[in-house]
C-alpha cells in the first residue's frame, strides 16, 4: 500500500507529523499496535477548523476538520513506520471528539468525514472501530479531535 501515492491520486498531500502540544509523544508503538495520540485539524502548522459544531460550523465543514485530522494521523503512522506502509495490516479503531453547543448530536455524520477518508485511502484495511462524541471544548478551539489505533505486522 503506497498511501503518500493514493493520497495525491485524491488530490492531496501526507502533511508533515506534528510535535506533540504538551508532555505526551505522537504516537506509540506497543506490540503490534501504533496507538496515534489525539489529532487536531491543523495542517503543516496552519491553524484551521476553529469553533463549534452547531454553531459557527456546519456538519460539512465539520467532516473537512474530520478529514484533516485524517491526514494528520496518517502522518504520525508514515513516521512511526518511517515511511514504509508495506508492515501496517488496518486501522482497527478511531475516537473522536466533536466541540459542539449542548443542543448539537450529530456527531456520527462529523466523524464519518475521517472514517470516509481513512476507508478511501486504505480501503478494506481502513474498515475500523469507532466512537464519537461531544465535547463542549478541544484544545485551541479546534472544532474536531481523533485519536487512532493501527495494527502493524510482528
Amino acid at each position: 500500500m503506497n498511501i503518500v501515492e493514493k493520497l495525491e491520486k485524491l488530490g492531496f498531500k501526507l502533511p508533515q507529523a506534528a510535535a506533540p502540544a504538551a508532555n505526551y509523544v505522537p504516537y506509540v508503538i506497543s506490540g503490534n499496535h501504533i496507538f496515534v495520540s489525539g489529532q487536531i485539524p491543523f495542517l503543516n502548522g496552519e491553524k484551521m477548523h476553529i469553533g463549534k459544531l452547531g454553531d459557527t460550523f456546519s456538519i460539512k465543514q465539520g467532516q473537512d476538520a474530520a478529514r484533516a485530522c485524517a491526514l494528520n494521523i496518517l502522518a504520525q503512522v508514515n513516521a512511526s513506520v518511517d515511511g514504509d506502509w508495506s508492515c501496517v495490516k488496518r486501522c482497527v479503531k478511531l475516537g473522536g471528539f466533536v466541540s459542539s453547543t449542548s443542543d448539537f448530536i450529530d456527531y456520527p455524520a462529523v466523524i464519518n468525514g475521517a472514517s470516509d477518508f481513512i476507508v478511501e485511502v486504505m480501503g478494506e484495511a481502513g474498515k475500523h472501530a469507532r466512537f464519537a462524541v461531544g465535547a463542549p471544548n478541544l484544545p485551541f478551539g479546534v472544532s474536531v479531535e481523533i485519536d487512532a489505533v493501527f495494527e502493524i505486522k510482528g
